[in-house]
């Protein structure tokens, strides 16, 4: 079951000027379900994006970038094209053809270039994508194309997800209304570099080009990028941010502006919301982890302090079992590769909970404290490094028979 964590209220959801949404069955993988989505940009949408930093990266990874380093500026993205059931990775030239094979086939349908469509994929991989499948099924996406949409789009790229992730915010800048909207999925393979499993969103704000590049990579970074449940970095990781420029506003040009900074913090709020939904529904996942870093001298140590403790299963499965083991903890942070690491200077706080003082086991610390915390859905591990004002947080999840019992039963 995810922790705390329900299904969108479809009210909560707010439509994004200049956006469409349509699901449809291609039966790619299981047959009887909506496994196919076309998101419909209005002309003039500003689109960028960050995608895996895995080399094995998946053939819409790699189509995706051509189509947007090779589309006319006088030109913008028209629709995204996202399917689950097949990850169309490890494939090859053939899985590169296949995956421009399908946006020819919208792109026909939609009367632009194929160079106007971009393509997402998510399931298994090694499996050959049925373009002829998604083809067909591209009339009925169209013919179900709705501002109102949103959760039905969560609901088709969900793979072993168990809960649809969308979420809403609207801000005001001046005396304009504008909106941010995104959808996510992911429950497993999740420690990404750059984005996550797969995450849309779309505000009706007006950006300029490089301001969309710099919101979308600023956010990744306080959110997917804060995020891991089993340590593995998607081959088909990739987040977008769509600019629909609909609000009745100056464009934001300026990456330095207040405006600017007013927009970014909606649209990391949103893609944050969707970041922890993903580790709420993590593989197996009974517990909800913040793992908070800080006394760091740099951002970066403080991430790969925090990092070592949420890859560690040692420490996964001591929280899964709600045991009070906190000594792995200590290793972890010993083992984070940290240079010239002072571990006589380090605290350790379990919830509000001193573990550890100056390295070692806190005096006043009774097991009966650790053992309450470790039983609670939502625990917050703080690490007090002690050697400068640099801070990082991370999102984690335990590691449960669960997580082995699915992952060992994905394609059976």
């Amino acid at each position: 079951m995810p922790v705390n964590l329900k299904p969108p209220d479809p009210k909560s959801l707010l439509p994004v000027a200049g956006v469409r949404l349509g699901v449809a069955e291609a039966n790619i993988r299981n047959p009887g379900r909506k496994d196919l989505l076309v998101i419909r940009l209005d002309e003039g949408a500003r689109v960028a994006g960050v995608f895996t930093a895995n080399r094995f990266c998946a053939a819409p990874v790699v189509v995706a970038r051509q189509h947007l380093t090779m589309l006319d500026p006088d030109a913008s993205v028209r629709a995204l094209l996202v399917n689950t059931g097949c990850a169309n990775a490890g494939t090859g030239k053939d899985g590169v053809a296949a995956a421009r094979q399908t946006c020819a086939a919208l792109a026909r349908l939609l009367e632009c270039s194929a160079a106007q469509v971009l393509p997402f994929s998510t399931g298994v991989i090694m499996e050959p994508l049925p373009a002829e499948r998604i083809a067909a099924g591209l009339p009925a996406c169209l013919a179900d194309l709705r501002e109102d949409n949103w959760l039905a789009a969560a609901r088709a790229i969900m793979t072993t997800d168990t809960v649809p992730k969308a979420t809403s915010r609207r801000i005001t800048l001046g005396r304009t209304p504008v909106t941010v909207t995104g959808i996510a999925k992911g429950a497993g393979m999740i420690h990404p570099n750059l984005a996550t499993m797969l995450a849309f969103i779309a505000t009706d704000a007006r950006l300029s080009l490089p301001v969309v590049r710099a919101a979308v990579g600023q956010a990744a970074s306080r959110s997917f990028n804060c995020i891991t449940v089993d340590g593995d970095t998607s081959t088909n990781d990739a987040l977008m941010l769509l600019a629909t420029g609909k609000a009745d506003m100056p464009e934001i040009a300026d990456a330095k502006s207040a405006e600017y900074a007013a927009v970014v913090e909606g649209i990391t709020a949103v893609a944050a919301s969707l970041a922890q939904a993903i580790i709420r529904d993590g593989e197996g996942a009974t517990k909800f982890i913040a793992i908070r870093v800080e006394g760091g001298r740099k951002d970066d140590e403080c991430r790969r302090v925090a990092y070592a403790i949420a890859h560690s299963p040692l420490v996964k499965t001591a929280f899964f079992a709600s045991d009070p083991n906190l000594g792995r903890i200590l290793a972890a942070v010993g083992n984070a590769g940290v240079p010239d690491l002072a571990v006589e200077k380090v605290d350790l706080y379990l919830d509000d909970v001193l573990v550890a003082k100056g390295g070692g086991r806190h005096a006043g610390y009774r097991e009966a404290d650790g053992s309450r915390v470790m039983k609670k859905p939502e625990i917050t591990v703080r690490v007090a490094l002690n050697r400068g004002t640099a801070a990082a947080t991370v999102w984690t999840c335990d590691l449960s028979h669960e997580y082995v019992t699915i992952n060992a039963e994905y394609r059976t």
